[in-house]
This record gives structure tokens, sequence and C-alpha cells, in this order.
């Protein structure tokens, strides 16, 4: 058996590099969300100093290159702190500062959509400003969050392609490996691109009957 030729194992491999891309795609994702949420918080209700922070933090890791923030974070972040950080913990970190920039600005567009004069009632009738947040806010800034958040989530699946520059064994990085190996590129990387639509395929999926759901529990509590 020749060297360009794929075996069984091959698969195996492949599989492999899809459960560390969802790994770091899932984790990235819901510390993202938390991290988010909270510098949305922080610019909606203007904190001092902390909404300054906030908004800087959301611009700066929105607005620059995600492969720029891997080198960034991989080499420079252990030499700054002396640590150790593997190549997937740096993705992770990376994945979920990017994906916390994205989500706030989403949320903060989603509360700033809500008709002003009903949080200036439920201030009237005094409610509690975390009542106002979780009865009136949360729900209506939620519907209007989930579609944008949902084709985020899409997008930062395949942003997970630019971690195997830094060595992490993710899909795109068994793909190199196959393709130096066979020298079949035009099997490789077709194989490549196919496992990425399939996954997004399905996360978007789920993620409309997420948003279908929401909108019907919508409706039956508005009647």
């Amino acid at each position: 058996m020749s060297n360009n030729e794929f075996v069984p194992y091959d698969i195996l491999v492949l599989l492999n590099g899809i459960s560390i891309s969802l790994y770091v795609f899932i984790i990235s994702s819901i510390l993202g969300c938390i991290f988010g949420i909270a510098l949305a918080l922080t610019r909606h209700y203007r904190f001092p100093v902390l909404s300054s922070v906030s908004t800087f933090t959301s611009e700066f890791l929105k607005n620059s290159p995600v492969l720029v923030q891997l080198f960034l974070i991989y080499f420079g972040l252990p030499i700054f702190l002396g640590i150790n950080l593997t190549a997937t913990e740096a993705a992770m970190i990376t994945l979920t500062g990017n994906t916390a920039a994205f989500v706030s600005v989403i949320i903060v567009s989603a509360i700033s959509s809500i008709d002003k004069g009903q949080i200036e009632s439920a201030q009237s009738f005094g409610l509690s400003e975390i009542k106002i947040l979780t009865k009136i806010i949360t729900p209506q800034a939620l519907l209007v969050a989930i579609a944008p958040l949902i084709g985020l989530a899409v997008n930062q699946l395949q942003v997970t392609s630019l971690i195997s520059v830094i060595g992490v064994m993710d899909i795109t990085k068994v793909g190199q490996i196959l393709n130096q190996r066979t020298w079949q590129p035009f099997i490789v990387w077709p194989i490549i691109g196919a496992t990425y639509f399939i996954l997004s395929f399905l996360l978007a999926k789920a993620g409309k009957r997420v948003e279908n759901k929401l909108k019907q529990h919508q409706q039956w509590e508005s009647i």
C-alpha cells in the first residue's frame, strides 16, 4: 500500500478533529455568551469606568483579526504572564473573547430596540431594576437577539478553522495532514469543506427550531 492512499484510520483522525473543533466551539461559545452579556449590561447601565472599558474591549476584539488575536494570546500571553498555555487553551481564550465582543454588541442593540416607555412605566410603578431586567427587558431583547446570535454561532463555528495555525488538531489541521500525506487535495479539502457545511447546517437548523419555539412561547404568553 502506497503512502498516498487513504486508510480506515483516517476516519478516526477526522472524527477526533471534529470532536476537538466542537469542544473548542462549545466551550468558547458558552463562556463568550456569559462574558458578552456582562459586557452588554455594563454598557447598558453605564457603570462608571466599566462601561468605557467594556466598550473599548468589545470594539477592539470585534474589529481586529482573529488570527492576530490567536498569535497574541498563544505567543504573547505566556511571556507577559509567565504561564504555560497549550494551543487548545489559547484557542478557547481567543474565541471566547471574540464571541463575547460580538454577543455584547448584539445584546446592546436588542436592548436598545425595546420601547423606552415600557421601562419608564415600570420604573414609575416602583419595580426594581432586577425585575425590569428579568420581566420586561430580557424576554423582548432575547426575541430580537436570537436570530443574530444564531448567525454568530454559525460564523464562530467556521472561525474555528483558524485555530489550526497554532497547532490545534482540529478539522482543518487534520485536512492539512491528510493532504500532505496523500497529495490528493481535490478529495481531502472537499471532505473538510463538507464537514464544516454539515456541522454549520445542523447548527443553523437547531438554532431555527429554538427561535421558533421562543416565538411561539412569547405569542402564547401575550394571549
